[in-house]
């Protein structure tokens, strides 16, 4: 599965896959200051696109760009209509979208504050994730040895590129050592999040998710957290620790990419078989994105 397609949308314009090219000389490709989203389009009953929570997605993008004095020179509702224009150039109902934002060339060195900002949209098919077989079965995880920025360090609610570099490094350091994914802890040693994913864990009924204090505000987690309120199942945002994982019933990541993948194992301790809180937000969420659960329904924008 590859990453192609017919066009990619680079300011204000479709491009031809093959010419969407940036200089080499980009302030971004050097310092890592840019923002971007990650957003899934999937295909309805009538064979039609329907985006989940564009506006959501759109919105953070630009408090993204915000928090990083980064001024996009597109409305909110210029970048909607250029998600959509991709897709359908693309002739993809059901895709992975990634907006970008980026300084382009100009000056070199930290302080530079007069690059132009670019904004470039592409789209691909991205299956699951985590793998069919984790979405089915659950993955094995580790606590990763890196940990997860300060909250002071950095702009956490941000989608920031060079955030990730803390993430791949745990990434190759779990799937090294033999793991699908990490578990990343904060300067206090809480639980925060997944490389790339949001966490819950549940134990005797009742669910918990670190706060959006030093991880990313996960859009995918608001959608499950209102999923699990609306099924009356207690559920809390609070700091714990990597103990509560293993002595958890259930324990579930969240994201755009991840979708609800289900933890089998967490650093050699079994928790099992995907659980019925793990399987009932995975049923509905999935029903949800296809436009077939009503309280869902206008989070998706047909097109």
């Amino acid at each position: 599965m590859g990453i192609e397609s017919r066009f990619i949308w680079m300011d204000g314009k479709l491009v031809p896959f093959d010419d969407a090219k940036v200089h080499v000389l980009s302030h971004t490709l050097h310092y890592g200051l840019g923002v971007f989203e990650g957003i899934r389009s999937y295909k309805q009953a009538d064979g039609s696109g329907g985006v989940f929570k564009l506006d959501e997605h759109i919105r953070r993008l630009s408090d993204s760009a915000k928090m990083c004095r980064m001024e996009i020179p597109f409305s909110r509702d210029q970048i909607r209509a250029a998600c959509l224009e991709t897709l359908a150039a693309n002739d993809m109902p059901e895709a992975y979208i990634r907006p970008i934002v980026y300084f382009g060339m100009g000056k070199m060195g930290l302080g530079a504050r007069d690059n132009p900002v670019h904004l470039t949209i592409a789209v691909w098919d991205w299956g699951k994730y985590l793998g069919a077989d984790g979405i089915a079965n659950g993955i094995r995880v580790q606590t990763s040895t890196f940990t997860r920025h300060h909250v002071n360090s950095n702009l956490q609610r941000a989608k920031v590129i060079g955030h990730y570099v803390n993430s791949i490094l745990a990434r190759y350091e779990a799937n090294e050592n033999g793991y699908d994914e990490a578990i990343m802890l904060d300067g206090s040693g809480y639980v925060a999040e997944g490389t790339g994913e949001n966490l819950f864990v549940a134990r005797d009924g009742v669910v918990k998710t670190p706060p959006v204090v030093n991880i990313l505000g996960g859009i995918t987690r608001r959608t499950v957290i209102d999923i699990l309120k609306a099924d009356n199942v207690p559920t809390y945002e609070m700091h714990f620790g990597r103990d509560a994982l293993y002595v958890g019933d259930e324990v579930f990541l969240s994201g755009t990419a991840a979708e609800i993948t289900p933890v089998r194992e967490v650093d050699r301790r079994e928790v099992g078989k995907p659980g019925p809180i793990t399987r009932r937000v995975q049923e509905v969420y999935e029903a949800g994105v296809h436009g077939q659960v009503d309280w869902m329904r206008p989070y998706v924008t047909r097109f």
